[in-house]
């Protein structure tokens, strides 16, 4: 009989979904693994309050779209209430993409897509997924830091460019959507650079993480597409499954080259593929920045990008990193230039340009 360790050291989740036939199969997943206890489920966002309240779970896998209280209400109410780690489960529709964006900016530390086919929220490299980041969450020091933020108002949308003479490539993965938002939208309008992101994230989700984004922003932020030119005052978010490559065309434009070629070190879009793509293009005018995030994604890319082009080289610090794994690996390299904290990435980058 295979017993697992004392159960007062398990990890105890609890899971808030409408669905009897999801809070089953995440229960038996999750308690599949050594180290986790389902200690309970909650049919709605209310009643998953009052378990929480009763329970007193380490994490939380809560369901977006729910009756009585939907998931972004639960959320709310829990990050004012007891703050703890919480997964979302969302659908890949564009309604369901919306809110997830929405509930990674009120404080959710992760979300997992829903598959379209819901029985194969069984295979095995759902499952997978379901428990690493349950894992990767249990591990978080959560609401260490606030992110600074920026609504939008008519004031501060300028959407107006310049010439192109620099491109600030970002890499980032856990707790990378809610914290660009206290870089992007604190970058003026009008700078000379274009700003490429790889996040990693399914498909389906980056269009709503760029039109967020652009809400806030005085740049233009979108989802990026093949064969698209890049403007100084554009911000291009890799879209989910594909890889983002930068090329110089003939007439001296910068362009994107999206494809499909394999995933690399189990990402696509891949944070090293982007910059070992732009490294090759000669350009010197670049800044990398590796923000929050699990693994190791980038690190190769920025080596490459200080090596080739003498690139400047930023990093997240971890203190106010959700997952201090991919700038703690790209420290290592020798390859970063400044460790600072979220708040003054944008400063940073700011400052090296000689802008306002």
């Amino acid at each position: 009989m295979n017993l697992k360790p004392n159960k007062n050291n398990l990890v105890k989740v609890l899971i808030v979904d409408d669905s009897a036939f999801m809070r089953k199969v995440l229960s038996d997943i999750i308690d599949s693994e050594d180290s986790l206890s389902v200690i309970g489920t909650a049919t709605d966002g209310k009643d998953a309050l009052d378990k929480i309240a009763e329970l007193d779970p380490d994490i939380i896998t809560l369901d977006v779209e729910m009756p009585i209280m939907d998931g972004i209400n639960c959320l709310k109410e829990i990050m004012q209430r007891f703050p703890k780690p919480v997964i979302m489960l969302s659908s890949g529709t564009e309604h369901g993409a919306e809110l997830t964006i929405r509930a990674l900016d009120e404080g959710a530390v992760d979300f997992i897509a829903k598959p379209k086919n819901i029985f194969e929220i069984k295979n095995e490299k759902k499952k997978n997924e379901i428990i690493e980041k349950i894992n990767i969450a249990k591990n978080i020091k959560f609401n260490s830091f606030k992110c600074k933020s920026r609504d939008c108002d008519e004031s501060h949308v300028v959407k107006s460019s310049k010439v192109l003479k620099y491109i600030i490539a970002i890499g980032t993965s856990t707790g990378g959507p809610k914290a660009l938002q206290s870089v992007i939208p604190f970058l003026p309008g009008d700078i000379p650079a274009a700003v490429l992101i790889v996040q990693h994230m399914p498909p389906g989700f980056t269009n709503s993480l760029a039109e967020r984004l652009d809400s806030k922003s005085e740049l233009v932020v979108k989802e990026a597409t093949h064969k698209e030119r890049i403007l100084a005052g554009h911000v291009y978010i890799a879209p989910g499954d594909s890889h983002m490559l930068i090329e110089t065309a003939s007439n001296g434009d910068i362009m994107i080259n999206l494809d499909k070629s394999p995933p690399v070190s189990g990402h696509r879009p891949s944070v090293d593929v982007m910059m070992e793509s732009l490294s090759s293009t000669g350009l010197k005018n670049i800044i990398g920045v590796i923000m929050t995030g699990m693994g190791a994604d980038g690190s190769s890319g920025i080596k490459k990008l200080k090596d080739v082009n003498k690139s400047y080289i930023i990093a997240q610090d971890e203190e106010t990193s959700v997952v201090f794994g991919m700038p703690k690996m790209a420290i290592q390299t020798g390859a970063v230039d400044k460790v600072v904290s979220l708040d003054k990435i944008s400063e940073e980058i700011i400052q090296y340009l000689g802008v306002r």
